[in-house]
């Protein structure tokens, strides 16, 4: 996400100061010194700066300065929504990327063949961890059982192959910490009391790291308190329905408005799902998933997103002030409204 900002706002000649999460700092300085090093080598000057905050303290400053452009925020709601407001007392400009809580609508016409290994990748890709990763799966009642005992076959060879996620046979990696794992935990309880059902995994795995397996709840109500925030981790809730403007419904109704995906044969559907009365995120997609085609278009989402745009044709744009100029190459200088004044 670093670069997507950073790279464009480079091309359009700015400086970048990045604060990385806590949790990555020495990965964060690894990266900016190969870019920095490329940088030199062709001859151009350091525009790529970064500052390392286990607080909150420098980043609160950063954000409050008005030397400052323009703040592109990534990272969860409840920090974005602070970010945004800090921004906006002093008058600044913020490009906000928050949570996502991304479904995909399963109808009775789909390819199972496409949207299974589309589903499962976007469910415990990265293990759940990327704001377009796949939390509510919507089926129609009638495949909903068949789609979850072939979503649990699969799960069973994930578990099979979780581990080091440098190792190339490795299919899910660790949560990102501790930390991780308890709200992993914490979720599955709270799905648990609010009557929903563990159709597979639901638990860490028992060995050293912060490994957990990946997850299917049935039987929530698609307003379960639970189902209406982001868990970072892979839990997936499937969620039945009866009508397309039911499956709309259930797809819209929760706070986020990131990314969004259909998998259908029927055209009526499709366009359904695309037309303003459809899909409320700022991503859309017919007949592949929530997560990994995102690079080409202008990422970003509606609602507790944020509402801003990353990459895609015109995301430059935010990197950008406008400015308009009148330039008089005349002798005469014409008044509006033909106003004439004798001097």
């Amino acid at each position: 996400m670093w670069a997507w900002n950073a790279f464009i706002a480079a091309v359009c000649g700015d400086i970048s100061i990045w604060k990385p999460s806590p949790k990555v700092p020495f990965s964060a300085i690894a990266a900016l010194k190969i870019c920095t090093e490329a940088l030199r080598v062709g001859g151009f000057p350091d525009i790529f700066f970064l500052f390392n905050d286990a607080g909150t303290d420098l980043a609160t400053r950063f954000v409050d300065d008005r030397r400052v452009g323009l703040i592109s925020f990534t990272g969860s709601t409840a920090v974005g929504r602070s970010v945004g407001q800090r921004v906006a007392q002093r008058m600044g400009r913020s490009l906000l990327e928050l949570g996502g809580n991304n479904a995909i609508i399963v109808d009775e016409s789909a390819e199972l063949k496409l949207a299974i290994p589309a589903i499962v990748f976007g469910a415990v890709g990265t293990a759940g961890q990327r704001c377009t990763s796949t939390r509510r799966l919507i089926v129609h009642r009638a495949i909903h059982d068949a789609v979850v005992e072939k979503l649990k076959a699969a799960y069973a060879q994930i578990e099979q192959r979780v581990g080091d996620p440098t190792d190339a046979g490795t299919l899910m990696g660790p949560l990102i910490d501790a930390a991780a794992v308890q709200r992993f935990e914490e979720a599955i309880a709270r799905a648990k009391a609010a009557g929903g059902g563990i159709a597979y995994g639901g638990g860490k795995l028992q060995r050293a790291g912060n490994y957990v397996r990946p997850t299917l709840i049935t039987g929530l109500s698609s307003d379960a308190e639970v189902i209406q925030h982001e868990t970072f981790a892979p839990i997936l809730y499937v969620l039945p329905f009866d009508s397309m403007q039911q499956a709309l419904a259930i797809q819209n109704g929760v706070p986020q408005g990131l990314s969004s995906a259909i998998f259908t044969q029927n055209l009526k559907h499709a366009e359904q799902f695309l037309c303003c009365a459809g899909s409320d995120c700022g991503i859309a997609n017919v007949n592949i998933g929530t997560s990994g085609a995102e690079i080409g278009g202008a990422f970003g989402g509606e609602k507790e997103t944020g509402g801003g745009r990353e990459s895609g044709s015109d995301a430059w744009k935010a990197y950008m002030r406008r400015q308009t100029n009148t330039i008089n190459y005349s002798d005469a200088l014409p008044l509006a409204q033909g106003i004439k004044f004798e001097f």
